[in-house]
């Protein structure tokens, strides 16, 4: 009985372990502001840049023109900004007006029940950030913001872009 109720503590602490650098990025299905739905997957071949944030949350309104500067930037050389919206259903309607009084043109996916953070950091702080290189693996991640941090955010985008790993996972760091 304590041993399987061990295993059982054990499995649980496991399941919620966040996601790491050199992992696999885990697959998902979302829906975005316009109620079209995005598949992880379906972006392989791309670096992908995960951001979670919330409607209330500061320090990822202060982080969300960087992202948007580095989007403009870079989408053409295969760069996507996925913003993960962690509203949850009483707060999800402010979300797409919020976007669009703020001009920003990436991809905003909504994960209202929390299930796609609760996979990549189960302490779901905010924001939090998954750089996925063009292999689907977790490039790097990171949790908050302060200013500053987009400049060694793109630097790492560079690297990815690029297809230089090594160079990527310094610069990371």
């Amino acid at each position: 009985m304590i041993r399987s109720l061990a295993a059982l503590v054990l499995t649980g602490l496991l399941a919620s372990t966040p996601a790491l650098a050199a992992d696999k990025a885990t697959d998902f299905t979302l829906r975005d502001i316009d109620g079209q739905s995005l598949t992880l997957s379906s972006l392989e071949g791309k670096v992908v840049l995960l951001s979670f944030w919330a409607t209330w949350c500061g320090p990822c309104k202060e982080e969300m023109p960087h992202l948007q500067k580095m989007y403009a930037a870079k989408k053409a050389e295969g760069f996507e900004v996925l913003s993960i919206s962690t509203d949850d259903a009483r707060s999800a309607s402010r979300v797409k007006p919020y976007i669009k009084k703020m001009g920003y043109d990436f991809r905003v996916l909504l994960d209202k029940e929390s299930k796609v953070i609760g996979t990549y950091n189960p302490a779901k702080t905010l924001p939090y950030t998954v750089v996925i290189d063009k292999a689907g693996e977790i490039a790097h991640v990171a949790s908050g913001y302060n200013p500053g941090d987009e400049e060694k955010l793109a630097e790492l985008v560079d690297q990815l872009l690029e297809g230089k790993a090594a160079e990527a996972e310094a610069a990371a760091e």
